[in-house]
C-alpha cells in the first residue's frame, strides 16, 4: 500500500485553503453520488480499506490527523465504494470507535472545524439513539463555535445531525439501509420512504 495518512486528507480536502473555500471546492466530492467517483475512490483507495479495516493502520490514530484519515478511510470510502451493498456499512463499528476514542483524547478540538464534521460523522451515522444525542450536541457546538468567530458557516451540518437524530428517535434505525441490509420493513417504515428527505 502507497498511500499515507497525509495523501487520504488532501484527496478529500484539496490543498490547504479556508475551511469555506475547502467545502464549496470539494462539496460535489463529498455528498454527490457519482458513479466516477465510487469507481476512482475504489481504484485508488480499496486496499487502504482493507488494510484499516484488518486493523494494520492503528499506528495513524496516534496522532489527531492520522485518526481522522482512519475515520475517512472506514467510514465514507465504503460508503462511496460499496454503494448500495451491505459492505458499505461494514466498517462503521471502528469508524465510530476511533471517533470515540478521539473525542476522549480531544483530537477533535486539534483539527480544523471543517475537518471536525468528518470526525463526528461516524455518530451521525449510528443506527443508535445515544449516539445520535451525542453527534447533534457535537455539530451544534461546533456550528456555534464557528459562527462566533466569524468562520465558515457549519449550520447546515447540524440540521443534518438533528434530521438523522428524528429518523432513529423515531424508528431506532435507518429505514432507507432496510432494503439493502435484507430488512423487513415495518408498513411505518414504508409509508416513511415514501416521502422526501427520507433517505440520505
Amino acid at each position: 500500500m502507497t498511500e499515507n495518512a497525509e495523501d487520504i486528507l488532501r484527496f478529500w480536502f484539496g490543498e490547504q485553503s479556508d475551511d469555506a473555500s475547502i467545502a464549496a471546492r470539494q462539496a460535489p466530492l463529498w455528498w454527490q453520488k457519482k458513479p466516477q467517483t465510487d469507481a476512482l475512490i475504489r481504484e485508488r483507495f480499496e486496499t487502504a480499506v482493507k488494510t484499516a479495516a484488518a486493523g494494520a493502520l492503528s499506528a495513524w490514530s496516534q496522532t489527531p490527523d492520522g485518526r481522522l484519515a482512519l475515520i475517512i478511510l472506514l467510514d465514507q470510502f465504503p460508503r462511496n465504494m460499496y454503494r448500495d451493498s451491505p459492505r458499505a456499512f461494514l466498517c462503521d463499528p471502528q469508524a465510530r470507535d476511533l471517533c470515540l476514542q478521539g473525542l476522549e483524547r480531544g483530537d477533535d478540538l486539534r483539527l480544523r472545524p471543517i475537518e471536525r464534521v468528518f470526525f463526528y460523522l461516524p455518530l451521525e451515522h449510528a443506527e443508535d439513539r445515544a449516539l445520535q444525542a451525542r453527534s447533534v450536541e457535537l455539530f451544534e457546538a461546533l456550528a456555534a463555535s464557528t459562527h462566533k468567530a466569524g468562520m465558515v458557516d457549519l449550520s447546515s451540518y447540524a440540521e443534518f445531525a438533528r434530521r438523522h437524530q428524528r429518523i432513529i428517535d423515531r424508528f431506532g434505525r435507518f429505514p432507507h439501509r432496510n432494503a439493502i441490509l435484507g430488512r423487513v420493513s415495518s408498513a411505518e417504515e414504508e409509508a416513511f420512504l415514501k416521502t422526501p428527505g427520507s433517505s440520505f
